[in-house]
């Protein structure tokens, strides 16, 4: 049975490993990799030039991750079918992953002929999530759920400024509060969100502060 060509662009910061992939999957007579790129601002371009049936994309891309490259390439219509590569077996990435449309999400240490089978599974519109990665996407995406709803309506109007880059005296300006109840909240949202630091703070809000 002759099966439909598939053209795939594979997206990692590692060039032993896309030189790896690229040879795997031009070896099989139905799939051609037509480009590499080795961050994400590269990926996207290439996403919207070459409009590949199948993209193969690192989550820890530099610049933009795997997951907002798929999300920016999502938004813009770009009719590609993202099969989700990493390192990690992380909860985060996998969520990400889901949330925007990947068709599966594979590790890197998996058998190479998954590689090869996942970009077949993809172009034939198949799933390629297992129902255990489905049940920790869930549990991952409740748990963010509560931390948002943690916060009071105060709350969330300061970490929106904080992730404007504002500092508390700017903030406590903006909201006609005192610097002093701007400390406590921002006190109080990295104790909620268990961070560290005001750039955690930013970064989670950017990923989790409004529902998808």
């Amino acid at each position: 049975m002759t099966c439909e060509h598939i053209s795939v662009i594979l997206a990692d910061d590692h060039p032993a490993l896309r030189v790896g992939l690229r040879v795997l999957l031009d070896r099989e007579p139905d799939i051609t990799v037509v480009g590499e790129a080795d961050d994400g601002d590269a990926a996207l371009a290439l996403l919207e030039t070459l409009r590949p049936d199948v993209a193969v994309l690192d989550c820890q891309l530099p610049g933009r991750d795997g997951v907002a490259v798929a999300a920016a390439a999502r938004a813009q219509g770009v009719p590609v079918r993202v099969v989700a590569l990493s390192a990690y077996d992380d909860d985060r990435y996998l969520a990400g992953m889901a949330a925007v449309g990947a068709v599966g999400y594979l590790l890197k240490n998996e058998a190479p002929g998954r590689i090869v089978a996942a970009a077949r599974a993809a172009m034939r519109g198949e799933s390629l999530w297992t129902s255990e990665q489905l049940a920790r996407v869930r549990r991952w995406e409740a748990e963010v759920a509560a931390l948002r709803e943690s916060l009071t309506e105060r709350e969330r109007e300061v970490l929106r400024l904080v992730t404007a880059g504002l500092s508390n005296k700017e903030i406590a300006q903006v909201l006609a509060i005192s610097v002093r109840t701007t400390d406590f909240h921002v006190s109080n949202i990295l104790r909620k969100l268990n961070l560290i630091s005001r750039v955690e703070a930013a970064v989670w809000a950017k990923e989790h502060l409004e529902p998808r």
